[in-house]
């Protein structure tokens, strides 16, 4: 077993069947697909020659994904320009932006996952399979008007003698200032 540290050795037979040594166990392009959405690190070497052949494997994992239904994530016109690329001067420069591109997405993703929990008590997907577009708007806003009552609450602790907080339309944290500009003229 590999250690920590350490990527999982895939080793790629000549019958195009992967071996993962990590658990000793045959493994699909299915299962590496997973493994790299837990973050776990691998490398696929050719069995006989030893050669790291990770990037041809995980670009076929990509091509597998991109075929099924429903699946695609790279547009036409994207696929398109990245393929302009090949041949091109900027074709050095393009491995590295794309990595820089796909590390702030990461970050940004992740970032905006926590704020919909936050806001909302669950993830996007999580509100997704739960609840029809409708029932989730429904949802969405009822939590959105909650945070603003709350809100409100902060600018008006206490109402004004013998009405209530808001009664006439303004808070008194905001009808205060009023009164005295009034006054003053």
């Amino acid at each position: 077993m590999a250690a920590k540290d350490e990527p999982i050795i895939i080793k790629k037979y000549a019958n195009r069947r992967l071996y993962n040594t990590g658990t000793s166990t045959y493994v699909t392009l299915e299962d590496l697909a997973e493994m790299v959405k837990k973050g776990e690190e691998f490398t696929v070497q050719d069995a006989k020659t030893g050669d790291d052949i990770t990037h041809p494997v995980l670009t076929q994992i990509i091509f597998e994904l991109e075929n099924k239904e429903g699946q695609n994530m790279l547009p036409i016109p994207f696929l398109r320009q990245l393929i302009a690329f090949y041949g091109d001067q900027m074709q050095m420069i393009v491995p590295s932006f794309l990595e820089q591109s796909m590390i702030a997405f990461s970050k940004e993703q992740e970032r905006f996952r926590e704020q919909m929990k936050g806001a909302l008590g669950k993830s996007p997907l999580d509100m997704m399979k739960i609840a029809t577009p409708i029932k989730a708007l429904e949802e969405q806003t009822r939590r959105n008007m909650e945070m603003f009552q709350n809100a409100m609450r902060l600018f008006t602790p206490f109402p004004p003698a013998g009405t209530p907080a808001g009664s006439n339309g303004t808070s008194p944290a905001l009808a205060e200032p009023a009164r005295k500009e009034t006054s003053e003229k």
